[in-house]
């Protein structure tokens, strides 16, 4: 209950507009856990926005410290993330994260905890939603739909690639979901999720060879 009370007062602080630095690096972040005990394994990589290059990747290996209850994962995923920042020299202008912003039943997924935490934009990016109905979108890239939880518009349904599943993007902090959806877009050049989630992903997974986590 005191988690939840604390998201309730933390989502007042969520800014939904752009209040953007020019973007030089973005930050993505993917977290994965152990299957056999509470070990879970935070990654950040630093891409350059431009060229999409991995200038600067962390893991961090932490304990679980807090119990699996959907809607308050940021509070399992946060202190490994916290750390992992703490080792990264290069500040990105933008954290996209691999999971949901304002897309939340109390409108403060893990993409506004980091946002309001770090005062960074910051993007949530779902492969699958949180809450909330939409209709499909156009089967073209870029084509996006709106997702509703009951009559507000709490995010955007986005195909990043022609025919293939969409995205579920939303609000983390300091930035408009029309930039979001730009950026992402951006970011996902030839597949279906942003560099970011794929190349944390994919170093999660190097670092996860000689463990039995699962995602």
């Amino acid at each position: 209950m005191e988690a939840i009370e604390l998201q309730r007062k933390l989502a007042e602080k969520v800014i939904k507009e752009d209040r953007l630095d020019p973007i030089l690096h973005v930050a993505g972040i993917d977290v994965a856990y152990s299957k056999n005990n509470d070990t879970l394994i935070a990654a950040i990589v630093i891409l350059e926005l431009d060229s999409l290059k991995v200038v600067e990747s962390v893991v961090y290996e932490d304990t679980v410290r807090f119990p699996y209850i959907p809607g308050l994962f940021s509070f399992r995923e946060l202190p490994p993330i916290i750390k992992a920042f703490e080792e990264i020299k290069t500040v990105p202008q933008l954290i996209v994260c691999d999971g949901q912003g304002i897309a939340h039943p109390r409108r403060f997924g893990l993409a506004c905890h980091l946002g309001v935490l770090y005062d960074i934009p910051t993007i949530g990016c779902g492969k699958t939603k949180l809450v909330g109905n939409f209709t499909e979108p156009d089967p073209h890239r870029g084509a996006q739909s709106p997702l509703f939880d009951k009559r507000e518009v709490i995010g955007k349904v986005l195909r990043t690639q022609r025919n293939i599943n969409p995205i579920f993007v939303s609000i983390g902090h300091r930035i408009s979901i029309t930039t979001a959806c730009e950026l992402i877009l951006k970011l996902s050049p030839n597949f279906r999720l942003p560099e970011t989630t794929r190349q944390a992903d994919q170093l999660v997974k190097k670092s996860m060879s000689n463990h039995n986590y699962s995602k």
